[in-house]
């Protein structure tokens, strides 16, 4: 496996995601940031853009987790792309706060308050199901 792109899962009493690198080997050199955002968000069912000393994004992170979803995580402070893909979040999602953001089944569904406004009117579920992240 390429050096750059690691994947693991925390063990389960700690945490349920996996957490990755924004770096593939398959990526061309000069790839723009906000098609590396794509390509990213397509990879996984769940991926959240998340920042690690974040506590909306550690919050986010433990709801996905207590409804038995395995999002995947880049921590873009813990990453040297990480800069160039929260400049690509915030114009995504029209300025402000670029963390936590979430994609699911690869569509950009947004930050915190896009989610939890979902899950209090009850489209997150179906949205969770029709992505394949929830059998339930």
């Amino acid at each position: 496996m390429h050096q750059n792109m690691r994947h693991y899962q925390k063990s389960s009493h700690s945490s349920c995601y996996h957490f990755s690198t924004l770096h593939h080997p398959a990526a061309a050199a000069g790839e723009d940031p906000l098609q590396r955002v794509v390509r990213l968000a397509s990879g996984s069912a769940i991926v959240i853009f998340s920042v690690s000393t974040c506590c909306m994004c550690h919050a986010l992170k433990r709801l996905f987790c207590g409804m038995g979803v395995n999002p995947t995580v880049f921590e873009l402070d813990q990453d040297p792309g990480g800069k160039e893909i929260e400049r690509a979040l915030m114009l995504l999602l029209g300025g402000g706060s670029s963390v936590p953001v979430v994609f699911i089944g690869g569509k950009l569904v947004g930050a915190m308050d896009r989610v939890m406004a979902s899950h209090i009117n009850g489209t997150l579920v179906p949205l969770l199901k029709e992505a394949g992240a929830l059998w339930l």
